[in-house]
């Protein structure tokens, strides 16, 4: 009974320090858009640059599932507030693809040009996820035919340009993870509905250039 007791306390503790940001966020993402979501894996508190997943050469520490995985994703409001409750701190990870939204993810630099750019042509985008090292574009999901088609249209495709579709994940905002903070550098707009995206084909043409004009073609983190 000590030991419960002890855990409990320990519990309440880490709630009371958190506050209900992230847990308020889930809610919204899981019940009001129905985007199922889990939580990622924290990093580790000792050093925030490392994963507190096994692996200690982990490239996107705190901001991946690990346990639950991927596939427990729930738009569920009781598992929700379950998960976050026990762990108030975890990062919120977006399953892609299905009925959620998928992403066309590249390097910061280029994809605040691509950014630029999209709006020169007068193309609407919907939410975009930024961390300090990547963006990622929310789209409507796409197959993998459709995808093949878009990228076997392209002249050259660099290799740091990542798709997340469906079996995919991003990590959402107020997420902190071991690269930083997870934010909006273009905010969903206010209400209860879920955000409009766009098709994957009304951005593909602007990363690639954008990419290509940064000479940013590695895989970068």
């Amino acid at each position: 009974m000590r030991e419960i007791l002890g855990k409990r306390r320990r519990l309440l503790s880490q709630r009371s320090d958190a506050g209900p940001e992230l847990i308020d966020s889930a809610l919204t993402f899981a019940t009001e858009w129905q985007w199922p979501v889990l939580p990622g894996v924290t990093a580790d508190q000792r050093s925030m640059s490392r994963c507190g997943c096994p692996d200690p050469e982990c490239t996107v520490p705190g901001a991946h599932p690990f346990d639950p995985g991927l596939l427990a994703a729930t738009t569920d409001a009781r598992m929700v507030r379950w998960w976050w409750g026990n762990r108030p701190n975890a990062p919120i990870v977006l399953a892609t693809g299905g009925q959620a939204p998928c992403a066309v993810s590249l390097p910061a630099l280029a994809a605040s040009r691509a950014l630029v750019a999209l709006d020169r042509k007068g193309i609407r985008l919907g939410p975009v996820v930024a961390s300090p090292t990547r963006w990622a574009i929310l789209v409507r999901p796409y197959s993998m035919e459709q995808l093949g088609e878009l990228l076997y249209a392209q002249d050259f495709v660099p290799g740091s340009l990542r798709f997340h579709g469906e079996g995919g994940y991003v990590t959402l905002p107020p997420s902190e993870t071991g690269h930083g903070d997870i934010r909006w550098e273009r905010a969903p707009l206010p209400g209860s509905a879920s955000p409009w995206v766009p098709d994957v084909e009304a951005v593909v043409d602007a990363v690639v250039d954008a990419l290509t004009r940064t000479g940013v073609s590695a895989p970068e983190l």
